[in-house]
């Protein structure tokens, strides 16, 4: 299971002392990390495919403040996918009218046919990278159906349908950035906390863990939420497909480990 942690503010912070804290759970999550600083369609994306707390790299990069108001960090524990640089969170891509998503994700899709047909077409092997090329081919289909870009509340319905459906079975968390709202989303008890900063919602933190002392809560379940700066804009409908560990699914996962 990967660890997800997200920012999104009115107001740039600096996120050093969290991120800290969020990159030192990486002994039991060592299969990779990575951080994007997102400002509109930029993306400015670093990764490695090694344990965070042994990465000279990351270690020199938390030295210089870490600052921002769009901000997703991920730890990776591999579940599907092998320990490659191509594997490692965040993902990237650009719907058909330029629009950048980007996407951190925990947990495991053990059955969703609509991703099968991207296995042949991504970059590298993690059900992670399907669940991005999924959510961008439907916008492309739902821009061509609308001849024009979404709008904000069409973006939010429709990321909703998906995440709902997707959620059938499936441990879906997830955090992702359009570049201008982000989408976050759990359907796993306990396993993704918000914490509003200055109490009046103008920046909000997310992380799998909560990472200080604050009054850090339990994200709603089953339900997608859209945040832009800080606000949440959006909730969406408890769709009721919280995910439940079972035998199966845990069998499965220590086959897929054990071949990596």
């Amino acid at each position: 299971m990967c660890e997800l942690f997200g920012f999104s503010s009115g107001k740039e912070l600096v996120l050093n002392d969290y991120l800290k804290e969020f990159y030192s759970h990486s002994d039991m999550h060592p299969h990779g990390w990575g951080l994007v600083c997102l400002k509109g369609n930029e993306a400015l994306i670093e990764k490695e495919p090694m344990q965070a707390s042994r990465s000279a790299y990351l270690k020199k990069r938390l030295k210089a403040p870490v600052c921002g108001k769009q901000i997703f960090a991920h730890i990776r524990y591999a579940t599907i996918g092998n320990i490659d640089y191509r594997n490692c969170h965040p993902y990237t891509r650009k719907d058909i009218k330029g629009r950048r998503w980007t996407m951190i994700h925990n947990g495991t899709i053990f059955d969703y046919s609509p991703l099968d047909k991207y296995s042949k077409l991504q970059s590298g092997d993690s059900d992670s990278e399907r669940i991005l090329m999924y959510v961008v081919d439907k916008v492309d289909e739902a821009i061509r159906e609308n001849r024009s870009d979404l709008k904000a509340q069409d973006r939010f319905t429709l990321i909703e349908e998906i995440v709902s459906d997707m959620a059938k079975g499936n441990k879906l968390n997830l955090l992702m950035y359009d570049g201008e709202y982000t989408y976050v989303h759990t359907n796993y008890r306990n396993s993704l906390y918000y914490l509003n900063k200055d109490g009046k919602g103008c920046s909000a933190l997310f992380s799998t863990q909560p990472l200080s002392k604050e009054e850090w809560k339990a994200l709603p379940l089953n339900t997608l939420l859209v945040y832009h700066e800080g606000k949440r804009i959006y909730t969406g409908t408890d769709h009721g497909n919280e995910y439940f560990d079972n035998e199966e699914n845990t069998k499965y996962l220590y086959q897929t480990f054990s071949n990596l």
